[in-house]
Protein backbone atom coordinates (compact mmCIF):
# COMPACT_ATOMS: atom_id res chain seq x y z
CA UNK A 1 0.00 0.00 0.00
CA UNK A 2 1.69 3.46 -1.12
CA UNK A 3 2.37 5.91 1.51
CA UNK A 4 -0.48 8.79 2.21
CA UNK A 5 -1.98 10.67 5.07
CA UNK A 6 -4.27 7.55 5.65
CA UNK A 7 -1.02 5.16 6.74
CA UNK A 8 -2.04 2.18 8.96
CA UNK A 9 -1.31 2.86 12.90
CA UNK A 10 -2.09 -0.34 15.37
CA UNK A 11 -3.31 1.24 18.73
CA UNK A 12 -4.86 -0.50 21.46
CA UNK A 13 -6.93 0.79 24.32
CA UNK A 14 -10.33 0.11 26.19
CA UNK A 15 -13.54 2.49 25.88
CA UNK A 16 -14.30 4.62 28.76
CA UNK A 17 -17.18 5.22 30.05
CA UNK A 18 -16.75 9.31 30.39
CA UNK A 19 -19.85 10.90 31.19
CA UNK A 20 -21.04 8.35 33.59
CA UNK A 21 -21.61 11.34 36.54
CA UNK A 22 -23.79 11.34 39.31
CA UNK A 23 -25.96 13.78 37.67
CA UNK A 24 -26.66 11.34 34.32
CA UNK A 25 -27.02 8.10 37.32
CA UNK A 26 -29.30 10.16 39.28
CA UNK A 27 -31.44 11.11 36.31
CA UNK A 28 -31.12 7.42 35.27
CA UNK A 29 -32.58 6.17 38.19
CA UNK A 30 -35.05 8.63 38.22
CA UNK A 31 -36.55 7.28 34.41
CA UNK A 32 -36.08 3.69 35.49
CA UNK A 33 -36.82 3.70 39.35
CA UNK A 34 -37.89 -0.54 38.97
CA UNK A 35 -36.11 -1.84 35.49
CA UNK A 36 -38.58 -4.99 36.31
CA UNK A 37 -41.44 -3.10 35.26
CA UNK A 38 -40.23 -4.15 31.42
CA UNK A 39 -42.82 -6.62 30.10
CA UNK A 40 -40.85 -10.05 29.98
CA UNK A 41 -41.86 -10.68 26.16
CA UNK A 42 -39.62 -12.15 23.80
CA UNK A 43 -36.97 -10.40 22.11
CA UNK A 44 -37.68 -9.73 18.17
CA UNK A 45 -34.26 -8.90 17.92
CA UNK A 46 -30.81 -9.74 19.72
CA UNK A 47 -27.69 -7.46 19.15
CA UNK A 48 -24.05 -8.84 20.85
CA UNK A 49 -21.46 -6.23 21.38
CA UNK A 50 -18.07 -7.79 21.40
CA UNK A 51 -14.15 -7.44 19.51
CA UNK A 52 -14.51 -9.47 17.18
CA UNK A 53 -12.02 -10.30 13.93
CA UNK A 54 -13.14 -8.85 10.40
CA UNK A 55 -11.63 -9.43 6.92
CA UNK A 56 -11.46 -6.07 4.78
CA UNK A 57 -9.34 -8.39 2.36
CA UNK A 58 -7.79 -11.43 2.21
CA UNK A 59 -4.48 -9.72 3.86
CA UNK A 60 -6.32 -7.23 5.95
CA UNK A 61 -8.15 -8.52 9.11
CA UNK A 62 -8.56 -6.71 11.80
CA UNK A 63 -10.06 -6.54 15.32
CA UNK A 64 -12.82 -4.16 15.76
CA UNK A 65 -16.32 -3.98 18.09
CA UNK A 66 -18.82 -4.68 16.51
CA UNK A 67 -22.45 -6.10 15.81
CA UNK A 68 -23.10 -9.94 16.37
CA UNK A 69 -19.23 -10.37 15.01
CA UNK A 70 -19.92 -8.76 11.87
CA UNK A 71 -19.71 -5.24 10.46
CA UNK A 72 -21.59 -3.50 8.99
CA UNK A 73 -24.26 -5.27 12.12
CA UNK A 74 -27.25 -7.01 10.79
CA UNK A 75 -29.82 -5.18 9.10
CA UNK A 76 -32.89 -4.85 10.59
CA UNK A 77 -35.91 -4.54 8.74
CA UNK A 78 -39.03 -3.54 10.88
CA UNK A 79 -42.76 -2.48 10.32
CA UNK A 80 -43.63 1.04 10.82
CA UNK A 81 -45.99 1.43 14.40
CA UNK A 82 -45.58 -2.01 15.09
CA UNK A 83 -43.30 -2.43 18.65
CA UNK A 84 -40.49 -3.99 19.09
CA UNK A 85 -38.40 -5.66 21.39
CA UNK A 86 -34.23 -5.79 21.54
CA UNK A 87 -32.29 -7.77 23.68
CA UNK A 88 -28.39 -6.03 23.20
CA UNK A 89 -26.09 -8.04 25.06
CA UNK A 90 -22.71 -5.85 25.97
CA UNK A 91 -19.36 -8.76 26.15
CA UNK A 92 -16.77 -5.49 26.13
CA UNK A 93 -14.98 -4.34 29.36
CA UNK A 94 -16.99 -0.82 29.48
CA UNK A 95 -20.61 0.51 29.33
CA UNK A 96 -21.63 0.94 26.01
CA UNK A 97 -24.82 2.88 24.32
CA UNK A 98 -26.71 2.00 21.51
CA UNK A 99 -28.08 4.35 19.60
CA UNK A 100 -31.40 4.50 17.66
CA UNK A 101 -30.29 7.04 14.69
CA UNK A 102 -33.33 8.77 12.97
CA UNK A 103 -36.03 7.40 15.13
CA UNK A 104 -38.94 9.25 17.18
CA UNK A 105 -38.51 7.30 20.48
CA UNK A 106 -38.25 8.01 24.03
CA UNK A 107 -34.83 9.24 25.81
CA UNK A 108 -34.65 5.89 27.74
CA UNK A 109 -34.30 4.37 24.48
CA UNK A 110 -32.61 7.01 22.27
CA UNK A 111 -29.00 5.71 23.27
CA UNK A 112 -27.53 8.88 25.02
CA UNK A 113 -26.26 9.32 28.19
CA UNK A 114 -26.40 13.09 27.73
CA UNK A 115 -29.92 12.60 27.56
CA UNK A 116 -29.90 10.22 30.25
CA UNK A 117 -30.42 6.86 28.60
CA UNK A 118 -28.63 4.20 31.00
CA UNK A 119 -25.93 2.34 29.44
CA UNK A 120 -25.93 -1.19 28.78
CA UNK A 121 -23.12 -2.29 32.08
CA UNK A 122 -19.95 -4.12 30.44
CA UNK A 123 -21.03 -8.04 30.66
CA UNK A 124 -24.38 -6.97 30.63
CA UNK A 125 -27.62 -7.07 29.03
CA UNK A 126 -30.45 -4.11 28.55
CA UNK A 127 -33.94 -5.44 27.23
CA UNK A 128 -35.31 -1.94 25.33
CA UNK A 129 -39.10 -1.81 23.49
CA UNK A 130 -39.78 0.85 21.34
CA UNK A 131 -41.81 1.63 18.18
CA UNK A 132 -40.15 1.62 15.30
CA UNK A 133 -41.25 5.30 13.13
CA UNK A 134 -41.13 7.22 11.03
CA UNK A 135 -40.48 4.68 7.85
CA UNK A 136 -37.46 4.26 5.40
CA UNK A 137 -33.66 4.06 5.88
CA UNK A 138 -32.30 4.90 9.49
CA UNK A 139 -29.82 3.07 11.14
CA UNK A 140 -28.11 2.12 14.64
CA UNK A 141 -24.58 2.71 16.34
CA UNK A 142 -22.17 3.62 19.38
CA UNK A 143 -22.96 6.24 21.21
CA UNK A 144 -19.84 6.91 23.71
CA UNK A 145 -17.34 9.42 23.68
CA UNK A 146 -13.85 8.56 22.26
CA UNK A 147 -12.34 11.35 22.55
CA UNK A 148 -7.91 10.94 21.74
CA UNK A 149 -9.14 6.97 21.91
CA UNK A 150 -9.34 5.29 18.25
CA UNK A 151 -10.74 2.23 19.09
CA UNK A 152 -13.49 3.76 20.90
CA UNK A 153 -16.98 5.30 20.52
CA UNK A 154 -17.74 5.62 16.30
CA UNK A 155 -14.04 4.59 14.96
CA UNK A 156 -14.85 0.87 15.45
CA UNK A 157 -17.31 -1.55 14.08
CA UNK A 158 -20.34 -0.71 15.62
CA UNK A 159 -22.69 0.62 13.08
CA UNK A 160 -25.46 -1.37 11.34
CA UNK A 161 -28.23 -0.21 8.68
CA UNK A 162 -32.41 -0.46 9.71
CA UNK A 163 -35.27 0.06 7.34
CA UNK A 164 -38.45 0.54 8.94
CA UNK A 165 -40.89 -0.89 6.62
CA UNK A 166 -44.05 1.77 5.01
CA UNK A 167 -47.48 0.86 5.30
CA UNK A 168 -47.50 1.70 1.56
CA UNK A 169 -44.98 1.10 -0.78
CA UNK A 170 -45.22 1.80 -4.11
CA UNK A 171 -41.97 -0.82 -5.15
CA UNK A 172 -40.86 1.27 -8.19
CA UNK A 173 -38.08 -0.67 -8.28
CA UNK A 174 -36.62 -4.24 -8.65
CA UNK A 175 -35.15 -4.75 -5.86
CA UNK A 176 -33.24 -3.07 -3.31
CA UNK A 177 -29.18 -3.31 -2.13
CA UNK A 178 -27.63 -1.41 1.48
CA UNK A 179 -24.45 0.12 1.82
CA UNK A 180 -22.68 0.91 4.62
CA UNK A 181 -19.30 3.56 4.43
CA UNK A 182 -16.79 2.99 6.66
CA UNK A 183 -13.07 3.71 7.01
CA UNK A 184 -11.21 1.38 9.51
CA UNK A 185 -7.09 1.95 11.43
CA UNK A 186 -7.76 5.30 12.18
CA UNK A 187 -4.34 7.41 12.93
CA UNK A 188 -3.99 11.20 13.81
CA UNK A 189 -2.56 14.05 11.48
CA UNK A 190 -2.01 17.63 11.79
CA UNK A 191 -5.03 18.95 9.04
CA UNK A 192 -6.51 16.90 6.05
CA UNK A 193 -7.14 16.94 2.60
CA UNK A 194 -11.15 16.44 2.33
CA UNK A 195 -13.20 18.25 -0.33
CA UNK A 196 -14.84 21.38 1.19
CA UNK A 197 -16.07 22.66 -2.39
CA UNK A 198 -18.63 20.60 -3.70
CA UNK A 199 -22.00 21.92 -2.06
CA UNK A 200 -23.89 24.54 -3.54
CA UNK A 201 -24.97 27.50 -3.25
CA UNK A 202 -21.78 28.42 -2.36
CA UNK A 203 -22.42 31.49 -0.70
CA UNK A 204 -20.57 32.72 2.44
CA UNK A 205 -21.45 35.00 5.60
CA UNK A 206 -18.14 37.93 5.67
CA UNK A 207 -18.65 38.59 8.88
CA UNK A 208 -18.07 35.09 10.06
CA UNK A 209 -15.33 34.22 7.26
CA UNK A 210 -13.81 37.14 9.14
CA UNK A 211 -14.30 36.35 12.29
CA UNK A 212 -12.71 32.77 11.52
CA UNK A 213 -10.26 32.94 9.58
CA UNK A 214 -8.63 36.07 12.29
CA UNK A 215 -9.35 33.67 15.18
CA UNK A 216 -6.80 30.34 13.20
CA UNK A 217 -4.65 33.71 12.04
CA UNK A 218 -4.06 35.02 15.62
CA UNK A 219 -3.86 31.00 16.97
CA UNK A 220 -0.74 30.06 14.23
CA UNK A 221 0.59 33.61 14.84
CA UNK A 222 1.08 32.20 18.38
CA UNK A 223 2.72 29.50 17.57
CA UNK A 224 -0.21 27.07 17.72
CA UNK A 225 0.08 24.42 15.23
CA UNK A 226 -3.38 23.04 13.49
CA UNK A 227 -5.56 20.97 15.43
CA UNK A 228 -5.33 17.38 14.91
CA UNK A 229 -7.68 15.51 12.55
CA UNK A 230 -7.92 11.74 11.73
CA UNK A 231 -7.11 9.78 8.64
CA UNK A 232 -7.53 5.99 7.75
CA UNK A 233 -5.74 2.82 6.61
CA UNK A 234 -8.72 1.11 5.23
CA UNK A 235 -11.58 2.12 3.41
CA UNK A 236 -14.98 -0.13 3.21
CA UNK A 237 -18.47 -0.60 1.42
CA UNK A 238 -20.07 -3.49 3.56
CA UNK A 239 -17.07 -4.03 5.44
CA UNK A 240 -14.90 -4.52 2.61
CA UNK A 241 -12.27 -2.86 0.58
CA UNK A 242 -12.56 -2.32 -3.31
CA UNK A 243 -12.24 -5.35 -5.48
CA UNK A 244 -12.36 -7.89 -2.18
CA UNK A 245 -16.09 -8.41 -1.11
CA UNK A 246 -18.20 -9.45 -3.76
CA UNK A 247 -19.41 -7.64 -6.24
CA UNK A 248 -22.96 -6.42 -6.74
CA UNK A 249 -24.74 -8.69 -9.78
CA UNK A 250 -26.87 -6.73 -12.12
CA UNK A 251 -28.94 -7.54 -15.04
CA UNK A 252 -29.59 -5.17 -17.88
CA UNK A 253 -33.35 -3.23 -17.44
CA UNK A 254 -33.27 -3.74 -13.72
CA UNK A 255 -33.80 -1.10 -11.81
CA UNK A 256 -31.99 -0.76 -8.36
CA UNK A 257 -32.58 0.84 -5.48
CA UNK A 258 -29.59 1.92 -3.54
CA UNK A 259 -29.75 2.49 0.43
CA UNK A 260 -26.65 4.31 1.14
CA UNK A 261 -25.68 4.76 4.91
CA UNK A 262 -22.28 6.86 5.46
CA UNK A 263 -21.51 5.16 8.77
CA UNK A 264 -17.91 7.31 8.93
CA UNK A 265 -16.80 8.60 12.34
CA UNK A 266 -15.36 11.57 10.96
CA UNK A 267 -15.47 11.73 6.77
CA UNK A 268 -17.84 13.41 4.16
CA UNK A 269 -18.01 10.61 1.56
CA UNK A 270 -19.22 10.73 -2.22
CA UNK A 271 -20.16 7.83 -5.06
CA UNK A 272 -20.31 8.04 -8.45
CA UNK A 273 -20.95 4.84 -10.65
CA UNK A 274 -19.58 5.78 -14.55
CA UNK A 275 -22.01 6.09 -17.26
CA UNK A 276 -24.87 5.75 -14.92
CA UNK A 277 -26.93 7.97 -12.30
CA UNK A 278 -28.96 7.96 -9.66
CA UNK A 279 -32.25 9.28 -8.91
CA UNK A 280 -32.59 10.42 -5.58
CA UNK A 281 -35.97 9.52 -3.83
CA UNK A 282 -35.29 10.15 0.06
CA UNK A 283 -33.15 11.76 2.08
CA UNK A 284 -32.39 10.33 5.66
CA UNK A 285 -34.92 7.94 4.73
CA UNK A 286 -37.47 10.66 4.12
CA UNK A 287 -39.34 10.98 0.57
CA UNK A 288 -38.09 13.67 -0.75
CA UNK A 289 -40.97 16.38 -2.85
CA UNK A 290 -38.88 16.06 -5.92
CA UNK A 291 -37.04 13.23 -6.79
CA UNK A 292 -33.68 13.99 -9.18
CA UNK A 293 -31.42 12.54 -11.01
CA UNK A 294 -27.93 13.41 -10.24
CA UNK A 295 -24.29 11.74 -11.47
CA UNK A 296 -22.69 11.67 -7.81
CA UNK A 297 -23.96 11.43 -4.58
CA UNK A 298 -22.63 13.42 -1.43
CA UNK A 299 -23.21 12.10 2.45
CA UNK A 300 -22.32 13.81 5.72
CA UNK A 301 -21.37 11.72 8.27
CA UNK A 302 -24.41 9.83 9.41
CA UNK A 303 -26.75 11.10 6.30
CA UNK A 304 -28.82 8.32 3.98
CA UNK A 305 -29.79 9.07 0.83
CA UNK A 306 -31.99 6.39 -1.12
CA UNK A 307 -31.76 6.32 -4.91
CA UNK A 308 -32.55 4.41 -8.13
CA UNK A 309 -30.27 3.32 -10.61
CA UNK A 310 -31.49 2.44 -13.78
CA UNK A 311 -28.91 -0.44 -14.93
CA UNK A 312 -28.45 0.49 -18.63
CA UNK A 313 -24.86 0.52 -18.97
CA UNK A 314 -23.70 -2.77 -19.65
CA UNK A 315 -20.27 -3.64 -18.26
CA UNK A 316 -17.61 -3.98 -15.42
CA UNK A 317 -17.87 -0.87 -13.34
CA UNK A 318 -16.23 0.42 -9.92
CA UNK A 319 -19.01 2.47 -8.14
CA UNK A 320 -16.30 4.56 -5.98
CA UNK A 321 -15.73 7.73 -3.94
CA UNK A 322 -14.40 10.57 -6.23
CA UNK A 323 -11.33 11.13 -4.16
CA UNK A 324 -8.56 8.71 -5.62
CA UNK A 325 -6.54 8.46 -2.34
CA UNK A 326 -9.44 7.01 -0.70
CA UNK A 327 -10.82 4.77 -3.61
CA UNK A 328 -7.31 3.58 -4.01
CA UNK A 329 -7.41 2.15 -0.47
CA UNK A 330 -10.87 0.94 -0.56
CA UNK A 331 -14.02 2.78 -1.06
CA UNK A 332 -15.55 1.72 -3.74
CA UNK A 333 -17.91 -1.60 -4.83
CA UNK A 334 -17.67 -3.48 -8.05
CA UNK A 335 -20.66 -3.29 -10.16
CA UNK A 336 -21.03 -6.51 -12.43
CA UNK A 337 -23.62 -7.14 -15.42
CA UNK A 338 -24.81 -10.72 -16.14
CA UNK A 339 -22.98 -11.83 -19.02
CA UNK A 340 -19.69 -9.42 -18.45
CA UNK A 341 -16.22 -10.41 -16.62
CA UNK A 342 -13.50 -7.79 -17.95
CA UNK A 343 -11.69 -5.84 -15.48
CA UNK A 344 -13.63 -3.38 -13.20
CA UNK A 345 -13.49 -0.16 -14.77
CA UNK A 346 -13.28 3.74 -13.25
CA UNK A 347 -14.21 7.04 -14.99
CA UNK A 348 -14.40 10.33 -13.25
CA UNK A 349 -17.74 11.92 -13.48
CA UNK A 350 -17.64 15.77 -14.50
CA UNK A 351 -17.26 18.17 -11.90
CA UNK A 352 -20.83 18.54 -9.81
CA UNK A 353 -22.11 20.33 -6.77
CA UNK A 354 -24.51 19.22 -4.35
CA UNK A 355 -27.46 21.17 -3.87
CA UNK A 356 -30.33 19.86 -1.34
CA UNK A 357 -32.30 22.27 -2.75
CA UNK A 358 -32.70 20.53 -6.00
CA UNK A 359 -34.82 17.98 -4.22
CA UNK A 360 -37.28 20.57 -2.11
CA UNK A 361 -40.67 22.13 -3.25
CA UNK A 362 -40.13 24.19 -5.79
CA UNK A 363 -41.93 28.29 -4.61
CA UNK A 364 -43.53 26.61 -2.00
CA UNK A 365 -42.59 28.44 1.23
CA UNK A 366 -42.10 26.83 4.88
CA UNK A 367 -44.26 27.81 7.64
CA UNK A 368 -43.48 30.90 9.78
CA UNK A 369 -42.18 29.44 13.06
CA UNK A 370 -42.90 30.49 16.73
CA UNK A 371 -39.41 31.06 17.72
CA UNK A 372 -35.94 31.61 16.17
CA UNK A 373 -33.00 29.88 18.48
CA UNK A 374 -29.89 31.61 16.97
CA UNK A 375 -26.55 29.90 17.01
CA UNK A 376 -22.89 30.23 15.97
CA UNK A 377 -20.38 27.77 15.42
CA UNK A 378 -16.99 28.34 16.33
CA UNK A 379 -13.31 26.58 16.47
CA UNK A 380 -10.83 27.37 18.90
CA UNK A 381 -7.39 25.85 17.05
CA UNK A 382 -5.71 23.23 18.87
CA UNK A 383 -7.29 24.21 22.52
CA UNK A 384 -7.71 21.38 23.98
CA UNK A 385 -4.06 19.35 24.27
CA UNK A 386 -4.17 19.45 20.80
CA UNK A 387 -7.38 19.17 20.12
CA UNK A 388 -9.53 21.64 18.73
CA UNK A 389 -12.46 22.98 20.68
CA UNK A 390 -15.61 23.58 19.72
CA UNK A 391 -18.14 26.35 20.73
CA UNK A 392 -21.63 27.06 20.15
CA UNK A 393 -22.59 30.27 21.12
CA UNK A 394 -18.89 30.73 22.80
CA UNK A 395 -19.49 27.49 25.24
CA UNK A 396 -18.54 24.58 24.66
CA UNK A 397 -20.36 21.00 26.11
CA UNK A 398 -19.13 19.70 29.17
CA UNK A 399 -20.04 15.89 30.08
CA UNK A 400 -19.20 16.99 33.77
CA UNK A 401 -22.52 19.33 33.27
CA UNK A 402 -25.18 18.68 31.22
CA UNK A 403 -27.15 21.45 31.66
CA UNK A 404 -29.92 22.12 29.14
CA UNK A 405 -28.89 25.25 27.65
CA UNK A 406 -32.25 25.72 25.57
CA UNK A 407 -35.69 25.29 26.98
CA UNK A 408 -38.85 23.93 24.77
CA UNK A 409 -42.75 24.35 24.88
CA UNK A 410 -44.59 21.51 23.33
CA UNK A 411 -46.28 22.35 20.11
CA UNK A 412 -44.11 25.13 19.11
CA UNK A 413 -42.39 24.97 16.02
CA UNK A 414 -38.50 26.59 16.63
CA UNK A 415 -36.26 27.78 13.67
CA UNK A 416 -32.67 26.90 14.44
CA UNK A 417 -30.49 29.62 12.35
CA UNK A 418 -27.03 27.74 12.51
CA UNK A 419 -24.14 30.26 11.58
CA UNK A 420 -20.87 28.41 10.81
CA UNK A 421 -17.54 30.67 12.07
CA UNK A 422 -15.48 28.08 11.08
CA UNK A 423 -14.28 26.28 7.22
CA UNK A 424 -15.20 22.97 8.69
CA UNK A 425 -18.34 21.06 6.85
CA UNK A 426 -20.20 20.27 10.19
CA UNK A 427 -22.66 17.65 9.77
CA UNK A 428 -25.50 18.88 12.44
CA UNK A 429 -27.78 16.24 13.92
CA UNK A 430 -31.10 16.58 16.31
CA UNK A 431 -32.18 13.40 18.25
CA UNK A 432 -35.24 11.72 18.75
CA UNK A 433 -36.90 14.75 15.80
CA UNK A 434 -36.78 15.40 12.08
CA UNK A 435 -36.50 18.94 10.94
CA UNK A 436 -37.34 20.30 7.74
CA UNK A 437 -34.83 22.41 5.60
CA UNK A 438 -35.61 25.93 5.15
CA UNK A 439 -32.75 28.03 4.04
CA UNK A 440 -29.16 27.00 2.82
CA UNK A 441 -26.87 29.72 2.70
CA UNK A 442 -29.16 32.02 1.43
CA UNK A 443 -32.02 29.89 -0.88
CA UNK A 444 -34.88 29.44 0.52
CA UNK A 445 -36.37 25.72 0.12
CA UNK A 446 -39.41 23.38 1.87
CA UNK A 447 -39.97 19.96 2.49
CA UNK A 448 -36.96 18.05 2.66
CA UNK A 449 -37.03 16.45 5.65
CA UNK A 450 -33.67 15.28 7.79
CA UNK A 451 -31.94 14.52 10.69
CA UNK A 452 -28.72 15.46 9.69
CA UNK A 453 -27.85 18.34 7.35
CA UNK A 454 -24.22 19.33 6.14
CA UNK A 455 -23.69 23.19 7.25
CA UNK A 456 -21.22 24.46 4.68
CA UNK A 457 -17.87 26.50 6.04
CA UNK A 458 -18.78 30.40 6.77
CA UNK A 459 -22.40 29.46 5.83
CA UNK A 460 -25.37 29.86 7.33
CA UNK A 461 -28.02 27.14 7.32
CA UNK A 462 -31.88 27.20 8.92
CA UNK A 463 -33.74 24.07 9.81
CA UNK A 464 -37.24 23.95 11.61
CA UNK A 465 -39.01 21.36 13.59
CA UNK A 466 -41.91 20.89 15.88
CA UNK A 467 -40.99 20.09 19.60
CA UNK A 468 -43.65 17.68 19.78
CA UNK A 469 -41.36 14.61 21.58
CA UNK A 470 -40.56 15.70 25.26
CA UNK A 471 -37.74 14.90 26.95
CA UNK A 472 -33.74 16.01 26.74
CA UNK A 473 -32.73 16.12 23.33
CA UNK A 474 -29.58 16.27 22.02
CA UNK A 475 -27.90 18.10 19.38
CA UNK A 476 -24.85 18.16 18.08
CA UNK A 477 -22.03 17.78 15.15
CA UNK A 478 -21.93 14.27 13.78
CA UNK A 479 -18.43 14.81 13.39
CA UNK A 480 -16.81 12.83 15.93
CA UNK A 481 -14.13 14.78 16.76
CA UNK A 482 -16.14 18.03 16.70
CA UNK A 483 -18.74 16.37 18.75
CA UNK A 484 -16.61 14.89 21.42
CA UNK A 485 -14.43 18.25 22.09
CA UNK A 486 -17.74 20.36 22.99
CA UNK A 487 -19.68 20.38 19.99
CA UNK A 488 -22.83 19.48 21.61
CA UNK A 489 -26.01 21.17 23.51
CA UNK A 490 -29.02 19.87 25.16
CA UNK A 491 -32.91 20.93 24.89
CA UNK A 492 -35.47 20.41 27.34
CA UNK A 493 -39.06 21.11 27.09
CA UNK A 494 -40.81 23.15 29.92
Amino acid sequence: MSTSRRHFLKLAGTVTAAGLTKRSEALNLALHPIAAQQPPRSPGYTLRIATSPIELAPNRIISTTTYNGQFPGPLLRLKENQPVTVDIHNDTDTPEQLHWHGQFVPVDVDGSAEEGTPYIPAHGTRRIQFTPRPSGVRFYHTHVRAAADLVAGQYNGLAGPVYIEPAYNPGAYDREVFLTLKEFEPTFSRGGDMAMDFLTPATTVKALKDTGESAMKASLASGMPHGYEVGYGSFTINGKMLGHGEPIHVKTGERVLFHIINASATEIRSLALPGHTFKVIALDGNPVPTPATVPVLWLGTAERISAIVDMKHPGVWIMGDLADDDRHHGMGIVIEYAGHSTKPLWLKPPPFRWSYARFGKPGAASPTPDETIEMTFAKLNAAAEGFNRWTINNVAFSMDNMSPRYHLNQGRRYRIRMRNASDDIHPIHLHRHSFELTNFAGTPTSGIIKDVVMVGGYQQVEIDFTADKPGLTLFHCHQTLHMDYGFMTLFDYA
